[in-house]
């Protein structure tokens, strides 16, 4: 009987993966956007980006989920999408992914563009924590300025997005450690 082997070995992604990466581009699939940080990464191929998120998914256990785009964005490329809980470790853990995925690809930190926000970054821990935004409170505080700043201009009255999570709630998922 022959053995059948299968996984990922060292190098099998060179030339597959496009070196930029984009934080918060898109939604969260299986969570809120304001919980979850979004990381999506363009791959040639359909098998590859299959193997990919397989890898994401088994390799890391802060990755909540990782899935492949329904079709192509361009010809022969597919988006793998990862999730993440959005925790200050984000920085740390992007970085841990784009230095493991050296041995499969041969992409170095530095070859990697980081988008956020529409702003080009370098693969740097720093850069990342100061252009990602690491709390879910924050986050949600953002997003309701931003809103709220297009209602004022607009003469609409300003008013909360988020609700907030009741006292009880609070005190369970603090003694929950969540």
């Amino acid at each position: 009987m022959k053995q059948l082997n299968e996984g990922l070995d060292y190098k099998d992604f060179v030339g597959q993966i496009i070196p930029t990466l984009s934080i918060d581009e898109y939604e969260a699939k299986t969570g809120s956007d304001d919980e979850t940080v979004t990381l999506a990464f363009i791959v040639k191929g359909k098998q590859a980006s299959q193997d990919l998120a397989s890898w994401f998914e088994k390799g890391y256990d802060f990755v909540i989920d990782a899935q492949i785009s329904k079709g192509e964005i361009r010809r022969g490329r597919h988006v793998v999408f990862v999730e993440m809980e959005r925790r200050t470790k984000v920085p740390e853990r992007i970085i841990e992914m784009l230095e493991d995925l050296t041995t499969l690809s041969s992409l170095k930190l530095e070859d990697w563009t980081i988008q956020v926000n529409d702003i080009e970054i370098s693969a740097d821990i720093e850069e990342l924590k100061s252009n990602i935004i690491l709390s879910p409170h924050l986050y949600r505080e953002s997003k309701e300025s931003d809103l709220n700043e297009m209602r004022e201009l607009s003469g609409l009255e300003p008013h909360k997005l988020f609700k907030e999570q009741d006292k009880e709630i609070k005190a369970y998922k603090a003694i929950a450690g969540l």
